[in-house]
């Protein structure tokens, strides 16, 4: 019976014994590390190029919105002036261009005309008049200096014959090639400020370029909206990575391309599967921590980006995300 009770005490003590060593063993055990971290989202900002009064906001907070999807309109008189004005401008670099193409009306090419045959018609009677003189001259009745003046003034109405047709030729041959190429640079001039400043007037009606849910709006109906201040933002969480903080000594476990499964705690129990695809170190501002306070080596911290390999639903902007030591793969 002792013998009995003597192996029952032995066995109590062997098992206390066993599990203060196991008790021990565990204390000394490396513990598991967390790392906390939090989601991010890709964000769009949506704004105008050109300054104005806040017309219309045309979506609320939460709206899911498609890449062509109106967002706001901006009201500005300006641009409307500037445009009649562009306008008013191509329409006048047009008519030169018109003038140019089509010459010189009628009625100043006849008006030529009839100024060269004047000019003709005088230098025909000039010939006749020194001619007269000529045989006057040559008889000795006038003076060698009366038909000197004769010989000059038919010369003069020669020349004067001459430059009428000229002004006849050019009436009639219109502008100079080089004058239309001018007219025509001038008009392409004017259709390409009408361009731009309709290309302005076009970005009064802002849509988004991507899809994504709205998230803030900044400026609302009627005040006013500066030359590329944003108005609405977009977040598009088809586009999310969770973000870690790291010191650099424990860097080598989030190499690029490093699967991580993540607990979202918003999201209930379950772990997803993360990649990590971003690693950059952070500016000076970030947190230092010493290693060795005698050596003075100090570490710095490193930005790490992770992202799904499949859409989570319910994911949303900031919330938490934590790793364990064991959900390193």
């Amino acid at each position: 019976m002792r013998s009995r009770k003597s192996i029952i005490f032995i066995g109590v003590v062997a098992l206390v014994l066993v599990w203060l060593a196991y008790t021990f063993w565990l204390a000394y055990q490396p513990k598991a590390e967390r790392f906390q971290g939090q989601i991010e989202a890709q964000q769009y900002l949506i704004s105008s190029k050109v300054p104005g009064r806040i017309d219309q906001v045309l979506v609320k907070k939460g709206d899911q919105v498609k890449s062509g999807q109106q967002i706001f309109t901006i009201l500005s008189p300006e641009i409307e002036a500037k445009l009649a004005q562009a306008k008013a401008a191509q329409g006048a670099a047009g008519a030169m261009v018109d003038q140019a193409e089509k010459g010189a009306r009628t009625q100043e090419v006849a008006a030529a005309q009839d100024q060269w045959r004047k000019a003709k018609a005088a230098s025909s009677l000039m010939e006749k008049t020194y001619q007269r003189v000529q045989n006057l001259y040559q008889d000795g009745v006038v003076a060698e200096q009366k038909r000197d003046e004769a010989y000059t003034q038919w010369q003069a109405s020669l020349y004067t014959e001459r430059a009428a047709y000229q002004m006849y030729q050019m009436a009639q041959e219109g502008a100079r090639d080089e004058t239309k190429r001018a007219a025509k640079q001038q008009e392409k001039q004017a259709a390409g400020a009408v361009a731009e400043v309709e290309a302005y007037a076009a970005d009064t009606q802002v849509a988004s370029w991507h899809d994504g849910e709205v998230s803030d709006i900044l400026l609302h109906s009627g005040e006013l909206a500066p030359q590329g201040f944003p108005v609405v933002t977009i977040l598009d969480m088809q586009d999310a990575w969770a973000i870690f903080h790291v010191r650099e000594d424990k860097l080598q476990q989030f190499k690029q391309g490093t699967e991580l499964s993540l607990t979202i705690p918003a999201l209930g129990d379950e772990q997803y599967t993360f990649v990590v695809s971003h690693v950059a170190v952070m500016g000076d501002f970030a947190t230092w921590r010493t290693t060795d306070a005698n050596q003075g080596f100090d570490m710095r911290t490193f930005e790490v980006e992770a992202r799904p390999n499949k859409p989570i639903e319910g994911l949303r902007v900031g919330m938490s995300v934590l790793l364990e030591n064991a959900g390193l793969n």
